[in-house]
């Protein structure tokens, strides 16, 4: 893959693979006919697990243990056939080189072929199957006949597309697997109204009717409800479990938006083309900043050319659209000429006044960084995304709530696919709607923020989860000119937790670790000296472990079995001779395989080229050899302990100069840190536009307090967001001798967020965000102090205090305090001492919340 997979991401992939491993064995061994689905969010990166999940099925994956299927067979169906070339596209773009181009083939009316050909993926769309296509005339078209009866075909044509399905599954050294991108679409159930009516093409091509039905199929939508009660109706079909990715963690992924702001009128009035002035300025505005960002880093690429999308009714009048067009130029004069297009459905040029606006495909928008503005109806198209579009004017009215969320939902992307670090006004997206008031502004946040269901369509949402923010009056925070810089030191020390992977490799996080120090011009020849490190660790274990490997290899080598005599009547005469055999290299390169998962691909490799040396007859000896090692229990420990060792050795050594580097640089380097199963040390960073909101549901000011890190021009910060008892820990903290500044901890893990990590009930490890950190002391010595208020009554509580117990244990030296606040019945406040091993013995051993509390090892706050 050429893009490192987030988390969650990679966790997705894994699970897939496995079914993908399952269904292959369910299919050919057993039988039986599968399903599968893929739920995530608008913006979760489908198209990329896709990419990743193909790559194993062709090439495998050593990091999950998955073979290659030599004989897979992918066809990818949609219901859009530009999303077929977009999402070609897509694959090119994040396989790097390993899918090549002439693995992917969009079938047009001229294909006909015999079969499909294995290590290839085909894209077909609904519309291709329809009766009057050429790719199936000949089929029947009495809605009593199988679809896929074929009476004549088409001049010249030996196959249609239903021969060619046919045969693939038909032949058993071929596994075909059906891709149905948007799941939802096509699985709709029949009203009183259709009843009658036949099935859906692809409901039709996934159960056979006629022909032998597709052996696997695996959906991917955001929706996936109506795709898996759609399966369970299907006969001889055996779904396996939905997997839906957790919207909380894409939204901290940073590929997503983490604010949407809303802007409206606050009075009565006629105001569109004032507001989309306004829209203008802000696309302006984010103009200045993203080329401010770029000059900071010293990064080019980071260049972001921001858009303005325009969306209009679906029948707008002449005189709508030149006003609309009279009123940007007026408020953007320095506009190019050729800076605005439009994606109606018409697909041609439109004459607004003097002004010739041209059509450019949807797919074409985000790369045509010469359109700055875009004139749309509804949604555009499935699938479509624009991360480069920074603010949406919506000439909809307040009825057509459902057309605005779903574009918006299409320009929540980040437009670097990464969160900018500790700058809330590059990481949010604009909404400008002239015809909405308050109310009716807040019933389209409730949709942005998943309250209410966006549409039943099975369109999906728009993405995101905790963390995400809708606001409607917006103030930017930068750092508080009264906070002394020594404070800023201070937090620069906090300690903060990665979130652990399921499936990790010392070996692989140390050679990607060198690679990035390498490019960085940090540690010269890294890569070199890693491999060096690790083959002396393995030589060292030959040696320790040569008695063991010698017995390891003759095992390998001699091939055992047993003859049998038995008469006509199937009766064994006599006891079985045993025989032994040498095994070729073909069953030394299986064992071979087995050893790349114990000391990862690259990695055993590398030892059997240094171990044949120039010889390359001895390559077969080599092989033998590591496959051996890599059976001797204990070597995939100390291997994974030496890479620990020396990953952990450089990072510290090179910990200054990584902090000098770009964002994105230091991003991967903290992607790198946390390769591991276990939580490890991450460097918070510094916020550097905050925003918060400051006004009430009701449009009134929200109350203030001054000594945050962050601050408006006044040196004051919102605290609209905080309940009453965790305005009483704040006005306690601000009260204590020595006190100098506070923190409200981002409820997002971000790098600019304190994150510690604890394990879930179902032993998921998850992000617990402290809500306070609270600074103390004077010039000579500041105390950072964390204090979180957190209600003992919901179900994560007991996980949570176990986590901000851990924490205390490992890094408890480096604060003043670590405590969790929770209010009683009575509304007093009660307060656990984390760093108290007596209370971190108790929270270990309890199950009940309230009652530790309660309990003596709690006290009053």
């Amino acid at each position: 893959m050429k893009y490192t997979l987030k988390d969650y991401q990679a966790d997705a992939v894994g699970q897939m693979l496995s079914y993908f491993a399952d269904a292959r064995d369910d299919y050919h061994r057993k039988g039986r006919n599968v399903s599968f689905s893929l739920a995530a969010t608008t913006g979760a990166g489908k198209t990329v697990m896709a990419s990743a999940v193909i790559e194993a099925l062709f090439f495998g994956d050593p990091d999950w243990e998955f073979e290659p299927d030599p004989g897979a067979v992918v066809i990818w169906f949609t219901d859009d056939p530009s999303l077929n070339e977009q999402t070609k596209a897509r694959i090119l773009d994040a396989s790097g080189d390993r899918i090549a181009y002439s693995r992917l083939q969009v079938i047009e009316n001229t294909f006909n072929q015999e079969k499909f050909d294995p290590g290839r993926v085909y894209f077909l769309n609904s519309q291709k199957l329809s009766k009057n296509s050429l790719l199936v005339r000949g089929a029947a078209t009495d809605d009593n006949e199988a679809l896929f009866d074929r009476t004549a075909s088409p001049d010249l044509r030996q196959h249609t597309i239903w021969d060619t399905i046919r045969n693939t599954i038909e032949d058993d050294q071929l596994t075909l697997y059906l891709i149905l991108d948007e799941a939802h679409k096509g699985m709709r159930k029949p009203t009183r109204r259709d009843r009658a009516e036949r099935e859906t093409i692809v409901k039709r091509l996934i159960n056979g009717n006629g022909m032998p039905p597709l052996p696997v199929v695996w959906g991917i939508s955001a929706t996936i409800d109506r795709f898996t009660e759609a399966m369970q109706d299907v006969k001889d079909r055996y779904p396996y479990p939905n997997y839906e990715v957790d919207a909380a963690l894409i939204q901290e992924s940073g590929l997503l938006k983490d604010d949407i702001r809303l802007d409206f009128p606050a009075e009565k009035g006629v105001f569109d083309t004032v507001l989309l002035k306004r829209g203008a300025r802000k696309v302006k505005e984010a103009d200045r900043l993203w080329e401010a960002y770029a000059a900071a880093q010293d990064s080019p690429g980071d260049t972001v050319v921001p858009l303005l999308v325009v969306q209009v009714p679906n029948t707008p009048s002449t005189e709508l659209l030149q006003n609309a067009i009279d009123a940007i130029r007026d408020e953007w004069p320095g506009l190019p000429g050729d800076g605005i297009a439009h994606v109606f459905g018409d697909h041609a040029s439109i004459l607004i006044g003097d002004y010739e606006i041209p059509h450019i495909a949807p797919e074409r928008v985000q790369e045509a960084d010469h359109i700055r503005v875009l004139l749309a109806k509804d949604a555009i198209s499935t699938g479509w995304d624009c991360p480069r579009a920074e603010v949406l004017v919506s000439y909809r009215p307040a009825t057509d709530k459902t057309h605005i969320t779903q574009l918006l939902g299409r320009m929540v992307r980040t437009p670097l696919a990464r969160r900018i670090t500790g700058d809330d006004r590059l990481n949010s997206v604009d909404c400008v709607l002239p015809f909405f008031n308050r109310s009716t502004a807040t019933e389209v946040a409730d949709i942005l923020l998943g309250k209410k269901p966006e549409s039943d369509d099975g369109s999906g949402g728009t993405g995101g989860g905790q963390g995400r923010r809708v606001l409607f009056n917006p103030v930017d925070m930068h750092a508080n000119e009264a906070i002394p810089d020594y404070v800023w030191k201070a937090f620069d020390a906090l300690p903060s937790q990665s979130l652990p992977k399921k499936a990790a490799k010392p070996s692989k996080r140390l050679f990607t670790l060198a690679q990035a120090l390498s490019r960085d011009g940090l540690r010269s020849d890294a890569r070199k000296a890693a491999v060096g490190e690790m083959i002396s660790v393995l030589d060292g274990l030959m040696a320790r472990h040569k008695e063991k490997v010698e017995t390891a290899t003759y095992g390998i080598l001699d091939v055992e079995g047993e003859t049998i005599v038995a008469s006509v009547s199937g009766k064994a005469i006599g006891s079985a001779d045993t025989f032994h055999e040498v095994a070729d290299e073909r069953s030394v390169e299986a064992e071979f395989k087995n050893a790349q998962r114990v000391l990862s691909a690259d990695l055993a490799r590398k030892y059997a080229d240094y171990l044949a040396g120039e010889d390359d007859d001895g390559l077969f000896d080599a092989h033998l050899k590591v496959a051996a090692l890599a059976q001797i229990e204990g070597v995939r420990t100390e291997l994974n302990r030496e890479a620990d060792l020396l990953t952990k050795k450089w990072l510290t050594e090179h910990r200054v100069a990584i902090k000098g580097l770009p964002d994105e640089r230091q991003s991967v380097y903290s992607d790198i840190v946390a390769m591991s199963t276990d939580p490890q040390r991450l460097d918070i960073r510094r916020p550097r536009v905050r925003a918060e909101e400051t006004e009430d549901a009701n449009g009134n000011k929200l109350a203030t307090k001054a000594q945050h890190l962050m601050s408006d021009e006044n040196g004051l910060f919102p605290i609209g967001s905080l309940n009453s008892w965790e305005i009483r820990v704040l006005e306690s903290e601000m009260a204590q001798p020595g006190f100098l500044a506070w923190y409200r901890n981002p409820a997002r893990g971000s790098d600019d967020s304190l994150s510690i990590v604890y394990k879930d009930g179902k032993g998921n490890w998850r992000r617990i965000l402290p809500d306070f950190v609270f600074f103390s002391g004077d010039a000579s010595g500041v105390k950072a102090s964390i204090v979180d208020p957190h209600s003992f009554h919901l179900a994560d509580a007991i996980p949570k205090l176990q986590g901000l117990a851990n924490f205390a244990v490992e890094y408890g030296s480096e604060f003043h305090r670590i405590e969790a606040v929770a209010e009683m019945a009575d509304k007093t406040l009660r307060v656990l001492d984390l760093k108290s091993p007596t209370v971190q013995k108790a929270i270990g051993g309890a199950n009940d919340a309230e009652r530790l509390y309660l309990s003596s090892v709690a006290a009053d706050y």
